[in-house]
């Protein structure tokens, strides 16, 4: 068994120009009793001020990857999100034997992936919460990519029982937009009421398994011989998360208009599709498999 939980945070603005989380956190801070839950303390943080008041999605590096424990472990790693990962640690953590049971760390997308449930473990626990709130919200996707939690670089992993990452999208960065925020707040009660049904014993009816779908690798945008973008995605695949990619099938179209294809052998499918944060690194799109993800008991 998991133990009982005592301490859940919930961590808005990781990626400062990522507003709806920065602002459920200031929401919540002023009516603490909508995130209040009888069984364990709920404690509220935003993650990267200093990038949020730039309106921008990191100052020096992405926050959301440097929670690797080598990382938080070395002294060299100077940049703002280095350090803040650093406090963070210390607030939360330490990540091997951290003081807060459970994490609660929310995104928003420019891409059209409506609401995804990122598992980055199979913990029962986890991969529970994410039954629960599809069974509440049957429009979300399970997107599955677990990981070691001492390994992973993501800020949930900081969670003695690691934590969970709420996506939603599409909306466009330094924005609000009322259904983002909505469908977040209604995700994240959810959460909260799950962990409390679990923490006092109430029977929880989930099903033993659903589908979801798995990373597979990031698919870089074509470039030229001096590294400059030479093509974008291809219009029949923009705003087609989650929808199968053909062998064969449009994947870009370069700046000449001449359309790239698809040349694997097997479906795919595409998650993070013209994610513009991710133009820094040209990266388009996210390859996914369908997958049949159990639910195991603890």
């Amino acid at each position: 068994m998991i133990g009982s939980i005592k301490n859940v945070a919930i961590t808005g603005g990781t990626h400062g120009n990522e507003l709806t989380g920065v602002h459920l956190v200031k929401h919540w801070s002023k009516s603490p009793e909508e995130v209040s839950r009888g069984s364990f303390e709920t404690e509220l943080h935003l993650a990267n001020p200093k990038a949020n008041a730039e309106v921008r999605r990191y100052i020096d590096h992405d926050l959301n990857r440097q929670f690797n424990l080598k990382d938080l472990n070395n002294p060299d790693l100077q940049g703002y999100e280095q350090q803040q990962a650093k406090s963070l640690n210390a607030l939360l953590g330490p990540k091997e034997e951290p003081r807060v049971d459970f994490i609660l760390d929310l995104h928003t997308t420019t891409a059209n992936m409506g609401m995804s449930l990122i598992i980055n473990t199979d913990d029962p626990l986890v991969v529970g919460m994410a039954f629960y709130i599809k069974q509440k919200m049957p429009q979300a996707t399970l997107f599955f990519n677990p990981s070691d939690r001492i390994k992973d670089n993501f800020l949930t992993s900081l969670g003695r029982l690691n934590g969970f990452l709420i996506e939603v999208g599409p909306i466009a960065q330094g924005l609000l937009n009322y259904q983002v925020y909505k469908d977040t707040h209604t995700a994240v009660m959810h959460a909260l009421d799950y962990l409390e049904q679990r923490n006092t014993g109430q029977v929880i009816d989930l099903p033993t398994q659903m589908d979801g779908y798995q990373f597979m690798e990031k698919v870089a945008l074509p470039e030229g011989s001096e590294g400059e973008i030479t093509a974008m995605i291809h219009p029949n695949l923009q705003n087609k998360d989650y929808q199968a990619i053909k062998p064969g099938d449009p994947l870009f179209m370069t700046l000449g208009g001449e359309t790239i294809v698809y040349e694997g052998t097997s479906t795919v499918y595409g998650a993070f599709i013209n994610e513009a944060a991710y133009y820094d690194q040209h990266v388009g799109l996210s390859f996914m498999e369908k997958v049949n993800i159990k639910l195991t008991d603890d």
